[in-house]
């Protein structure tokens, strides 16, 4: 494993906006070490040159949200992920491995915000008749078929009910809304979520676009990928279009990458005979993780699709089984993590 490369600049106020190029090649231990000597001493500051040069921040520790954060943020998604995250690596035994400065977020929900209108905040007005026939419904329906294997609130789909589609989606919307994994989510909410995860495998310049919110943050100092729910697959593809990247560990959470027909079938580069591309060098680490009540995480076992190399874990989150921060504070997670930061 390698140590990601930064300097450490102490200035005075106002800080600098540009960095020398030979800034960016000194070795990052000194990071640390200037952290803790200038903390005390107020007219001093640190800035991370990497951060200052590319004009924003650039971390060892790459993230990527999942679905329905279309109203969030860069910053306001790292402020959430950053105290759990780092919780995680506690938990691993390894809580001196990386700070917050080491984080960055790659984000792509504004891609889903629709323009501002009068309406609620955030989602707009959809019902059970905007359900689109095809990959929105049949999503629908295999959450439903996975909500009701492990909530027994959720009464399975039966056969009467998938005669008309029309009813079968009615029933899938109102069985879910019973469930410990959607219950609360209004049934705009869920229905934007499958429009999400249908406009990303169907709109190639939004496919395009989310992807690069991912590679434009991946350097030769990055060690590690994180991401949660649709960010996995978008990460997923963005490593595997870059075959010279340098990621040591690549850490999915509630991923539905497994999802055979709906999800891995649409991958980009698209699976061969039936195994999909490696998304690194041979040195890569890829773990998934997954909750067991974990409707988008339908297959918890990624190794049918991607090979025996995936680690696959199981965790508990209790009722929240599909939220982020219940993820990265688990010690598997955090394990992950340390994993490809060098942590031994």
């Amino acid at each position: 494993m390698f140590e990601a490369l930064h300097l450490v600049v102490a200035v005075w106020q106002p800080l600098p906006t540009t960095v020398p190029r030979w800034a960016n090649r000194v070795a990052g231990s000194a990071h640390r070490n200037m952290v803790s000597a200038t903390s005390d001493h107020q007219p001093w500051r640190t800035v991370d040159s990497c951060a200052l040069a590319m004009g924003g921040v650039v971390g060892r520790i790459v993230c990527m949200h999942g679905i329905g954060q279309q109203v969030a943020s860069e910053q306001s998604l790292l402020r959430e992920w950053t105290p759990a995250l780092l919780d995680g690596l506690t938990r691993a035994g390894h809580g001196d491995s990386a700070t917050a400065d080491d984080m960055s977020m790659g984000f792509y929900g504004d891609l889903f915000r629709p323009a501002g209108e009068m309406l609620a905040v955030g989602d707009p007005m959809f019902t059970a008749a905007d359900v689109d026939p095809g990959l929105e419904e049949e999503l629908l329906l295999a959450w439903w078929r996975g909500a009701a294997r492990v909530d027994p609130k959720v009464a399975p789909p039966e056969a009467d009910t998938l005669v008309r589609a029309s009813s079968s989606v009615q029933a899938a919307l109102r069985q879910l809304s019973r469930s410990r994994f959607f219950g609360g989510l209004a049934l705009r909410a869920l229905v934007f979520d499958l429009k999400q995860v249908r406009r990303y495998l169907q709109d190639q310049q939004l496919r395009d676009a989310a992807r690069a919110a991912v590679r434009k943050l991946i350097t030769a100092d990055t060690q590690v990928v994180v991401a949660h729910s649709l960010g996995s697959v978008v990460a997923y593809e963005a490593l595997a279009a870059m075959p010279d990247h340098q990621v040591q560990a690549l850490a999915t959470l509630g991923s539905p990458l497994g999802i055979a027909n709906l999800i891995f079938g649409q991958l980009d580069p698209r699976p061969r005979d039936g195994l999909g591309a490696w998304p690194g060098s041979d040195t890569l680490v890829w773990t998934n993780v997954a909750d067991y009540g974990d409707v988008v995480a339908l297959e918890k076992d990624l190794r049918p699709g991607f090979g025996p190399r995936v680690i696959n874990a199981v965790v508990h989150n209790g009722a929240h089984a599909h939220t982020v921060t219940a993820y990265l504070t688990d010690k598997l997670t955090g394990a992950a993590i340390a994993g490809g930061l060098g942590a031994r």
